[in-house]
């Protein structure tokens, strides 16, 4: 829940000598916001930045924001937005903390939008200055909560707050998520950011990647649908970036041992129902079951992929398949689920139980999966 986010963040930058909070997740999802709203509380002198700007500043632009920031006095919270957008951050960012460790009392947060190119910097040049908080997609819980919302309307309009003032305008929905969400995305956070040598077939992986949600998808048959020349390892490049800018899970077969599991088809789990119905007519829902059903499976895999501290698969032997595999510290588990109203016999539940049998499994109907999303909060506790 947001809640619990802004409370973690907030105690955290009140400890004694705190390390550099950085703040990672999806575009539009409240970092921003939730950050703002820490930096008016703040009490004693503050300074807020953001470097998501037409040209990515250089990494002076960081020494002088930090400069401002020490002017202020100790006790500054100082906070810089889209930190991932300036050149050689981390380097700069490692030279300043350091020179002020023990000499300057500054409380500093980060936000980001790209794991890939943020978390590179993290761990190559800040290691033990910092700590990561999470902040997913919003889950049907929290859209129930704050909008009031039922399972439906989350399922078929997704989990953008910023877009749910225009869900009785269609169209203009849909204009939204293409052009606030998706292009800054692709174009600015992936594109603008990462070396890849073919865009136009970047943007053609994405566009097939809504296509097939809950799907299990070999790359070379990606390769044929796409327009564009490749081969598998660019496909599965830009699946990575994809992953890394919070869009996709790209997940793996289990099988027990790390090497055949990395050698398998993926199965892509779309993160937020929004960006798949932005590439479809309005009426497929209700028009095809087995794409209903689809999405269905992908709105459950992305709540369970928010699971923190998990790794998440699917199972596939022969004929034999089990949605979701999830791997914790308390053990495995796997999930079939069902988005019919009628309950019915997963088919790779037993057989999974079979071959490992001290996994817990579960088979969820349509009503299972809307109490259990609704109270996604109490169920995640047992994983933890």
């Amino acid at each position: 829940m947001r809640t619990k986010l802004y409370l973690t963040l907030s105690e955290r930058i009140r400890e004694r000598n705190p390390l550099i909070q950085v703040l990672l997740g999806p575009r539009q999802v409240g970092k921003t916001t939730m950050a703002k709203a820490i930096f008016d509380e703040w009490a004693g002198p503050k300074f807020m930045v953001s470097a998501d700007l037409p040209s990515p500043p250089t990494p002076d632009w960081v020494r002088f924001s930090w400069e401002k920031a020490r002017q202020r006095g100790d006790g500054t919270l100082l906070i810089i937005d889209e930190i991932q957008k300036i050149p050689s951050w981390s380097e700069q960012v490692k030279i300043l903390f350091d020179e002020d460790r023990g000499k300057r009392d500054l409380r500093v947060v980060f936000l980001g939008s790209s794991s890939l190119y943020l978390q590179k910097g993290l761990t190559e040049s800040l290691s033990g200055r910092f700590e990561l908080i999470e902040a997913p997609h919003w889950s049907y819980e929290e859209f129930h909560s704050v909008f009031g919302w039922n399972f439906e309307t989350y399922f078929r309009f997704g989990a953008y707050p910023g877009a749910t003032g225009f869900i009785q305008d269609k169209s203009r929905w849909r204009k939204y998520i293409l052009d606030s969400i998706i292009e800054p995305v692709l174009g600015r956070d992936i594109l603008g950011l990462h070396p890849v040598q073919k865009p136009a077939l970047f943007r053609q992986t994405f566009e097939l990647a809504m296509q097939h949600p809950a799907k299990i998808i070999s790359l070379q048959k990606m390769l044929g649908q796409l327009q564009d020349r490749g081969n598998a390892t660019t496909i599965q490049h830009y699946l990575l970036l994809l992953e890394k800018s919070f869009l996709i899970r790209a997940l793996q077969k289990y099988s027990g041992t790390p090497i055949q599991t990395k050698a398998s088809s993926p199965k892509i789990v779309v993160l937020n129902p929004a960006l798949i119905h932005a590439y479809q007519s309005e009426n497929r829902l209700d028009e095809d079951p087995l794409w209903y059903g689809h999405v269905f499976e992908s709105v459950v895999g992305a709540h369970l992929a928010s699971i923190p501290n998990s790794e998440l698969f699917y199972w596939r032997e022969g004929n034999d398949e089990v949605d979701y595999v999830l791997k914790t510290s308390r053990g495995l588990f796997a999930f079939e689920i069902k988005s019919g109203i009628k309950l019915a016999k997963g088919r790779g539940v037993l057989p999974f139980s079979k071959k490992y049998p001290k996994a817990h499994c579960e088979i969820w109907g349509y009503e299972e999966v809307v109490k259990t999303l609704k109270n996604f909060s109490s169920f995640t506790e047992k994983f933890l």
